[in-house]
């Protein structure tokens, strides 16, 4: 099975199983007896579960995008940790440039296995050519210099996924998590006023279900749509950082080369 095709089954399960999870906090939790007067969860709630259960049937999938949420945070945090590697990124690189400022391409290839990482990575492998060209009379200065960046765009190609992988799941909740609740607020505030529109005396029951069922969704909808943008913009600024510290390093290398190489 590819990496994409495995991927993909792992988003999958993690997004069927916060959709259980959703539906089990909703009936077992939320709908539970003890929350509503007389133990029947069709009663008036006692507290502030109950009142969430008489979201109604949106509520268990708003739950859901808020699980989903939470899930590729802690996905994404522990993949762009790796990416940095073991240390830091800030010193990594500058060791990195005094060691091929002193022709140490050696040591520096050594570093960037002790680094780990995707930048240790991206950095070995324009290192890599840059050891593999450096006395190759066959080549003149201008084709090794090109050799050393295809060596570190291929390796940066690679590399990019990783870190910008599982994003545009965090941007989708932030835009389906407000349209979920938008919905399950309509279908409350239909209850509320088909509750007034009641001939006589308006059934306030009905009419403080429907007002509740609206602003539970307006809420469940509002949290994860804020906490998804907050994450996504976090982590979007956090792959630029890493994207950045490639770019740096990659140009240090091939600056340091055509410097020695004139």
């Amino acid at each position: 099975m590819s990496k994409n095709k495995s991927s993909a089954m792992s988003n999958t399960i993690i997004i069927v199983t916060a959709v259980a999870i959703g539906w089990a906090l909703f009936l077992f939790v939320l709908g539970n007896g003890a929350n509503f007067e007389e133990g029947d969860n069709s009663k008036h709630p006692l507290n502030i579960m109950g009142i969430m259960f008489k979201g109604g049937i949106i509520v268990p999938f708003l739950i859901a995008v808020n699980l989903i949420v939470i899930a590729f945070t802690i996905e994404r945090l522990i993949t762009l940790g790796k990416v940095g590697g073991k240390g830091s990124v800030h010193g990594f690189i500058q060791n990195i440039r005094n060691l091929i400022s002193n022709n140490q391409i050696t040591e520096a290839i050594a570093e960037c296995d002790k680094q780990k990482g995707s930048i240790a990575n991206v950095v070995r492998s324009g290192l890599s050519e840059y050891a593999r060209v450096q006395n190759d009379s066959s080549m003149d200065k201008e084709r090794k210099i090109a050799a050393i960046q295809k060596g570190l765009e291929e390796s940066t190609a690679l590399e990019l996924p990783m870190m910008s992988k599982n994003l545009v799941i965090l941007s989708t909740c932030a835009s389906i998590a407000v349209l979920i609740g938008l919905i399950g607020t309509v279908v409350g505030m239909i209850r509320a006023f088909s509750a007034m529109a009641q001939a006589g005396a308006p059934d306030t029951v009905a009419l403080a279900t429907g007002i509740s069922e609206a602003l539970i969704n307006t809420f469940f909808g509002i949290l994860g749509s804020t906490l998804a943008i907050i994450l996504y913009n976090f982590f979007s600024a956090k792959v630029d950082g890493l994207t950045h510290a490639i770019d740096e390093a990659g140009y240090s290398i091939v600056q340091t080369f055509a410097t020695k190489n004139k």
